[in-house]
């Protein structure tokens, strides 16, 4: 296990991804409430909103309300997702905090789903995203490649393609004058596994062996946590997670898609793996009980159920 990483980078995907599949009505002070609740447990960076159609998405109609009321700790990023250039303008106009990236999906057809771009436009809108990072001194940093394991509408996507996505980017950012930090790699409906985890970060590392990855994994066959282990043994050190597993998307194609890997399921294996995360697992542990309390349904993790094993371990010392 030499290429393990020391320290693993969790990026919380919960409030956004999460609240946006819910059949809801999830009130505006529950999401904030859980918002501030995640960013006591040690975490950097939470995605509160998406910045989307609220015909299509419904449950994010309240973005601007939910972004604005948030109480912020230092240190953390509140983050809010846009799928186009109205939902930049829309996001620039509230306090969130902008991160500068580009995107692409391997799958077209996912795209125009998604979307209602095609690739072409897809490039297209990515240049123009960069103008506006620009135009308001927003870094650019990461590039996406959504659907790079697999896509319900076109099936399993070629690590040929997933390179051509990743090249397509790096030249799209070179075109503006910036560097991407690098690239994620996005199981955007769970088809990977740790075979493909393998396959993947592999092809694109052997083009660019400089280029740091990181992975957005959705956890529909329950593969998730194995994929991420896959990873964590290939050097990858940053991930996104959500809460209890919270979420899944709404234009999967699929009436199973799943939300993220669980991101105290993640952190605790991290931790029993000897990587740190500078993540409170007890207090994320509670702020799961309370997703689950704010949807008003069981939620998917595993380690809320169980607990970890400091109790335990607590217990047998004392006995010992």
């Amino acid at each position: 296990m030499s290429d393990l990483p020391k320290f693993v980078k969790v990026h919380e995907e919960g409030p956004r991804e999460g609240f946006q599949i819910e059949p809801g009505p999830i009130a505006s002070a529950r999401k904030v409430e859980f918002i501030e609740a995640l960013a006591e447990t040690g975490l950097k960076q939470i995605d509160c909103v998406s910045f989307v159609n609220a015909q299509k998405v419904p449950g994010m109609a309240d973005a601007e309300e939910v972004i604005r009321a948030v109480r912020r700790k230092p240190g953390v990023r509140y983050t809010g997702l846009f799928l186009n250039t109205r939902g930049l303008l829309r996001a620039l106009e509230t306090p969130a905090d902008i991160v500068g990236a580009i995107r692409v999906t391997a799958s077209e057809t996912f795209c125009i789903k998604n979307t209602g771009m095609n690739h072409e436009q897809t490039l297209a809108e990515q240049r123009r995203y960069l103008e506006i990072y620009r135009e308001h001194k927003v870094p650019v940093e990461w590039g996406y490649v959504m659907t790079a394991f697999g896509c319900n509408y076109e099936g399993f996507i070629s690590t040929d393609r997933v390179c051509l996505m990743v090249q397509q980017l790096l030249e799209t950012a070179a075109e503006a004058e910036v560097s991407l930090q690098g690239i994620y790699l996005c199981d955007t409906v769970g088809w990977g596994t740790p075979l493909a985890m393998e396959r993947a970060i592999g092809a694109v590392r052997e083009r660019w062996p400089d280029l740091p990855l990181a992975l957005h994994l959705h956890d529909t066959r329950g593969t998730g946590l194995a994929n991420a282990y896959a990873a964590l043994r290939l050097g990858i050190a940053q991930f996104d997670a959500t809460c209890a597993g919270l979420g899944g998307c709404p234009f999967a194609g699929h009436k199973g898609a799943a939300g993220n890997i669980c991101t105290e399921d993640l952190v605790f294996m991290c931790h029993e793996m000897g990587i740190e995360t500078g993540i409170d697992l007890e207090k994320l542990i509670a702020c799961a009980h309370l997703a689950e309390e704010i949807v008003g349904h069981p939620l998917p993790g595993k380690v809320q159920r169980a607990g970890s094993l400091a109790h335990f371990r607590e217990k047998l010392g004392a006995s010992a």
